[in-house]
């Protein structure tokens, strides 16, 4: 009988992925909740340092491991992020990402099906490829390039929901799949090419900020806290079927590049690149789903969550900065 029925705070939590952004987040909110943790990363992009007032404490283990590689730990509960998530990361190695996203979630079911543990993907916005509909929402199947150069990750995630699909059907496990809008925060790594992070870095720097195409394209940014909120959420709920968490309020990235320079630095310019090949030019999730059947919407605006990326950033890598 698994810990949860039994109504005690020894539930085991698997992190694959626990290293990196919102893993580290996430295992932040579980041993506050006084649960047995154990993080699995092979920190090719995750870092320790995400985790280091954890490190000695008796519920928390860190294994250092690819999940690419089958692995066997008893556990009540596998949350499954491993993955690069960012377009620097995933196009450096478009292979190794296919083979990480496939065979790390056919591992990592494979492991919930032995010890009967319940499930969760980390999917992303990214299966609706450059959408044709905007908001997207769940029942939107999405308009992604198979050959293009992000259809490493895009066309992985959706193997991985399928892979999680028929588990789920054929294997009769509890897995919730959970769709992940743009999210940022502290801990976000200050070269991994999103735009978040690329704008404060360069604005911190004194560097003219740097758009793809002319600026006009839009997403929608969630401040890692709600988004880590909504997927405790999902995983404590009886939802079994895919669920977009995001902040539905759409910005412009000329929007999203004032609001740093107003902050940072006024005079700061901006320089305009070409648009990269399948960059959506969309982004906005329609999140009706999660407020309706996990009661969840996020909390934290735009404004607030950029000065307190801001304000870490300025710690962790700009120490010296006046």
């Amino acid at each position: 009988m698994h810990n949860e029925l039994n109504g005690t705070k020894n539930i085991k939590n698997l992190v694959t992925g626990g290293a990196g952004f919102l893993g580290s987040h996430l295992i932040d909110q579980l041993m506050k909740k006084n649960e047995k943790v154990i993080c699995l990363d092979n920190f090719s992009t995750g870092k320790k340092s995400n985790l280091k007032k954890w490190i000695s404490h008796p519920n928390f283990e860190i294994i250092q491991h690819d999940v690419i590689e089958p692995i066997e730990l008893e556990t009540d509960r596998i949350w499954h992020l491993a993955s690069p998530a960012s377009p620097i990361h995933y196009k450096s190695n478009p292979i190794q990402t296919s083979k990480t996203i496939f065979l790390g979630t056919y591992n990592m079911l494979e492991l919930a099906r032995k010890f009967k543990a319940n499930f969760l993907l980390a999917s992303t916005s990214e299966i609706y490829g450059d959408p044709e509909i905007n908001p997207q929402d769940e029942s939107y199947r999405g308009s992604v390039n198979t050959v293009g150069l992000r259809s490493c990750y895009d066309e992985g995630k959706r193997i991985a929901e399928t892979l999680c699909s028929d588990y789920s059907r054929i294997h009769e496990l509890n897995i919730k799949t959970m769709r992940i809008f743009n999210t940022y925060g502290p801990r976000m790594s200050s070269n991994d090419g999103r735009v978040v992070s690329n704008f404060i870095s360069q604005a911190l720097r004194g560097s003219p900020l740097t758009i793809y195409g002319d600026g006009t394209q839009t997403r929608s940014f969630c401040y890692v806290d709600d988004l880590i909120e909504g997927m405790i959420r999902l995983m404590d709920s009886n939802l079994n079927s895919p669920v977009n968490i995001g902040n539905p309020e759409e910005f412009t990235i000329i929007d999203l590049a004032n609001k740093i320079t107003k902050i940072i630095n006024p005079k700061l310019k901006i320089a305009y690149k070409s648009l990269p090949e399948d960059d959506p030019l969309k982004r906005r999730p329609d999140i009706s789903k999660a407020k309706k059947t996990l009661m969840w919407e996020p909390k934290i605006n735009l404004e607030k969550g950029i000065i307190l990326t801001i304000d870490w950033f300025k710690k962790n890598y700009f120490s010296s900065y006046n």
